[in-house]
């Protein structure tokens, strides 16, 4: 028994280090191109140790093709996202659960059906209205169309049901009113759920690539994934090596997100499995 029990957990840990590596080579791999000239990229056979063009690689990205320019807005705008989403969608949660008004359920229902409908089948309309409203080319056509958060929404209010009664009788009984409520009793019970709509609408909105191309025309406005599509579209001949250094600098923000809350995030998809 006791080495069936040992050869499981061996098994078992040789399967995550294998999932580990797979899901880190290509990181690393992209790291170490990042450090090549073209030459050490296509040489046979492949030398798989840093390259001789670190500096100059990432030099060229951060300062010839303005990177640092982009990560600056795609970060400006992700933070405004999340924040304006989790606002929202905890306020969207405190009403579909502590209010009473008409067709309540089937709002809910209509909201998690918006689950369904990828932005994408939306730009055309979208473009229109935003160009109608006058925000084309505005940092407000890329966050203000994103503040709305089904996900979001359905999070809160599964976390909203879980409160005891109890404690929102005795609320009541003291005199709170709701935003008394909502800030001193769910806003702290609900940080678990806070990081991790943090985590997930940041690293969303970092990735946004079709919108903001098709919204925005002046390149000082854009954002970080469109700026790595000029890496290549701007070379006469692609420099993998230089392709490589900008994808590296654009993941370091969203795993720094990552890092810095992912107890907190691994908390609340706990919390959400148990309910």
């Amino acid at each position: 028994m006791r080495r069936r029990k040992w050869l499981t957990s061996a098994l078992v840990h040789l399967l995550l280090l294998l999932s580990v590596v797979v899901v880190a080579a290509p990181v690393v791999f992209a790291f170490i191109f990042s450090t090549q000239t073209p030459a050490e990229i296509f040489r046979y056979p492949p030398q798989f140790t840093i390259g001789s063009a670190l500096r100059e690689n990432y030099s060229i990205v951060w300062n010839q093709y303005h990177l640092g320019l982009y990560m600056k807005n795609s970060f400006y705008i992700s933070v405004a996202v999340t924040v304006g989403k989790t606002i929202v969608s905890f306020l969207a949660a405190l009403a579909l659960v502590y209010f009473r008004f008409p067709l309540k359920g089937w709002v809910f229902t209509f909201i998690l059906l918006t689950l369904m409908m990828p932005t994408e089948i939306m730009i055309v309309a979208l473009f229109e209205l935003v160009t109608n409203i006058g925000w084309s080319n505005s940092y407000a056509a890329l966050i203000v169309p994103f503040l709305a958060s089904a996900t979001g929404t359905f999070l809160f209010r599964q976390q909203f049901q879980q409160i005891p009664v109890s404690l929102v009788d005795a609320a009541r009984i003291d005199g709170a009113g709701p935003l008394r409520f909502a800030w001193s009793i769910l806003l702290p019970m609900s940080f678990n759920v806070v990081a991790a709509m943090g985590v997930i609408q940041f690293v969303y909105m970092w990735n946004q690539y079709l919108w903001p191309l098709v919204i925005i025309r002046d390149s000082s406005k854009q954002v970080v994934q469109v700026g790595l599509r000029m890496l290549t579209s701007g070379q006469d001949a692609t420099n993998w090596g230089i392709v490589t250094a900008g994808a590296i600098v654009a993941l370091l923000p969203a795993l720094v997100v990552f890092f810095l809350l992912q107890e907190q995030f691994s908390r609340g998809f706990a919390l959400a499995e148990e309910k």
